[in-house]
């Protein structure tokens, strides 16, 4: 695709409808991923009459003529030979719709796009518990509910929660607790009969500006594990730079992140375990970091 062309297809893209670029992009992304789209697939994806499917397609080719052709034995489109991807396709986003495939609860395209094999995921937030809490965000209200803790058992909280958050296990959400008048991460499936609080006031203290461990970032060098043999491949794996891993953390979050990525944060990399491929470089980092509780192998500096 030449300078001009792309400044004329990204002209011809602005003066489009939302719903028709949604229709676009999912023609290139079944193009780009999958090789080939047909009329029926853009029907079941969108509920779009035949004659609109078939308009699509043409908009599509008149946009982008390079990156689509007809194959007229199959009576389908496939890739052209000279395809550049016009449309920004975020890795997870297509990697979620490859195998679990694109659901909006109105023309739900159910089920993986390809043989995919992906673990169940154990700690899934029932709807009718998720739901709330994410209005009292968005809201900025409180939440009245019952929860489960290794500490206390069950009890009936108030928190006002202000971000949700996952380790890559389980779901929390960071919220203000009215019982220990601090913050602290709540594990949503922990949770049941959740209310939102429409009455009452939430205080300046209660919310995110306040809560130093949310605001904290903290910056983690991670490096493959000095006692682990292959540390090209660790490089690879994790996509590092010289042998090194930069991330930048939410003190909050840091000590789950480095605890399901497997990261041994001990000073002498002393954790003779295999499956920790990586090490904590600078632990120092971890200073008065609350969730540091659950880095593996940390300790604090003496």
């Amino acid at each position: 695709m030449t300078p001009q062309q792309d400044q004329s297809s990204s002209t011809g893209l602005a003066g489009l409808s939302q719903a028709q670029r949604e229709r676009l992009a999912y023609i290139e992304f079944r193009l780009y991923f999958l090789g080939d789209i047909g009329r029926a697939d853009l029907i079941r994806r969108f509920g779009v009459a035949p004659a609109g499917a078939t308009r699509d397609f043409a908009l599509y080719r008149s946009l982008f003529p390079d990156n689509i052709e007809f194959d007229g034995a199959a009576k389908t489109y496939v890739i052209g030979k000279r395809f550049v991807p016009v449309f920004n396709h975020v890795q997870e986003r297509v990697l979620t719709a490859l195998s679990q495939g694109f659901g909006d609860g109105v023309n739900p395209v159910a089920g993986p796009l390809l043989m995919c094999e992906v673990p169940t995921e154990l700690n899934r937030p029932q709807m009718e518990v998720l739901a709330p809490i994410t209005r009292a965000i968005h809201l900025g209200k409180a939440v009245r509910l019952r929860y489960l803790s290794h500490t206390s058992g069950a009890s009936s909280r108030e928190i006002v929660p202000f971000a949700i958050a996952t380790d890559g296990l389980r779901w929390h959400t960071r919220a203000f607790d009215r019982k220990s008048l601090e913050f602290r991460d709540f594990v949503i499936s922990r949770m049941s009969d959740t209310v939102t609080i429409d009455d009452g006031t939430v205080e300046k203290h209660e919310r995110p500006d306040s809560d130093i461990q949310w605001n904290r970032i903290v910056e983690l060098t991670l490096v493959p594990h000095p006692d682990r043999d292959h540390a090209e491949i660790t490089e690879r794996d994790f996509g590092m730079r010289e042998g090194v891993l930069h991330l930048k953390l939410r003190a909050a979050m840091a000590g789950y992140v480095l605890r399901q990525w497997h990261v041994d944060c001990s000073s002498s990399h002393r954790i003779d375990d295999k499956a920790f491929r990586l090490w904590l470089a600078n632990p120092l980092a971890l200073y008065d970091v609350e969730s540091a509780l659950f880095a593996p192998g940390y300790e604090l500096p003496k």
